[in-house]
């Protein structure tokens, strides 16, 4: 934390701040399912990203993770590969797998019956982690002739995903066509937040449709990293006085860089104006009231480190949201009225509130 702190006071707010600065612990989803059954697909759905493949690095023998997005990931995904084949032994994967692991998405293709090796594994893996929480995602909706044969194929999985897990697992079913749209991704982001609270922010989708909205929406996971490293940093006493700050300093000009814009102390000064004096003392002043709390023997430094962390986060998430609703119209030479902007700023910060952290 201290060669963190070292490193935010000497590039100061200006230069871009990077994983390398600051580790995060990664919510990890365990993609579990045999090669084909659709796991790259399912990340580009989720995550909007393009070449999936070349994204996964070794992290055993045969396992591989992916973090998403790569320049300020806040999740990974890991997939254990090669199940079923001759020779391979997963029973070293699997174990690194479950004790790295939140949550495990089983995903098996509803045209492929044969899924022994997946299942065993599962039920492996539930031995040693009793309360690691699974869902069920069927695949190749679209593969199948008719519904009838959906309905058989989609029933004889689940309840064999049942028996392996020891109990009766959510699912979700999918479509995901070579060509054309997934059908089902909405059900299973909203899965995966439940069994993955720590997920809802990343998984959420504006009510909005409008242009900004969407540019948010690929914005959102580098805020997000922004926010989680504010909320970290700020657990501890005297160092979020410091570090929040300068985070959400470099966030706001890593911001501006994507709107194609210069974070200027002039366009600092326009922005305040925007969201307005008040908002802006109300913030200052309850950050320095949550870093003396934290001064405070035993109790602020628990209580009050948790509560000043889950604070930061908020308040940084909600910066960051409001901040690029207002550079993506600055970049359009558009304005956005103040009532919009507190609006937006309130949406987001009892998003945040709402989202553990």
């Amino acid at each position: 934390m201290r060669a963190f702190i070292d490193r935010l006071l000497k590039i100061g707010a200006e230069e871009p701040v990077s994983p390398a600065d600051f580790t995060l612990p990664l919510p990890t989803l365990w993609l579990l399912g045999k090669t084909g059954a659709g796991k790259s697909s399912i990340i580009r759905a989720l995550t909007g990203a393009g070449e999936i493949g070349k994204g996964f690095a070794p992290c055993t023998r045969t396992a591989q993770a992916y973090d998403y997005p790569p320049d300020h990931p806040v999740l990974r995904f890991l997939d254990t590969r090669g199940l079923g084949e001759a020779g391979y032994d997963p029973a070293e994967d699997l174990a690194e797998a479950a004790r790295g692991s939140h949550a495990v998405l089983l995903i098996m293709r509803l045209d492929d019956p044969v899924q022994g090796a997946v299942l065993q594994a599962l039920a492996t893996a539930r031995r040693r982690a009793p309360d690691l929480p699974v869902l069920a995602v069927h695949t190749g909706a679209d593969l199948l002739p008719d519904a009838g044969t959906l309905s058989r194929a989609r029933a004889a999985a689940q309840a064999a995903a049942d028996k392996a897990a020891g109990g009766s697992l959510q699912s979700v079913t999918l479509a995901l066509p070579d060509k054309g749209q997934a059908e089902g991704i909405d059900a299973l982001r909203n899965e995966i937040a439940t069994i993955l609270p720590d997920l809802a922010l990343l998984m959420l989708r504006e009510e909005s449709r409008d242009a900004e909205a969407r540019d948010f929406a690929a914005l959102r996971p580098m805020v997000l990293w922004y926010a989680g490293a504010a909320g970290a940093s700020d657990a501890a006493p005297l160092v979020g006085a410091v570090s929040v700050p300068a985070l959400q300093g470099a966030m706001l000009h890593a911001l501006a860089r994507r709107h194609g814009l210069d974070w200027t102390p002039a366009r600092a000064a326009l922005f305040a104006s925007a969201l307005g004096a008040g908002a802006i003392a109300h913030y200052i002043g309850s950050h320095a009231l949550r870093q003396g709390v934290k001064l405070v023997p035993v109790v602020g430094q628990t209580l009050g480190a948790a509560a000043a962390a889950g604070a930061s986060f908020g308040a940084t998430y909600a910066l960051g949201r409001v901040a690029s609703a207002w550079l993506y119209r600055a970049a359009r030479g558009e304005v956005i009225d103040r009532d919009s902007l507190r609006k937006l700023h309130e949406t987001a910060l009892r998003r945040a509130r709402d989202a553990p952290g």
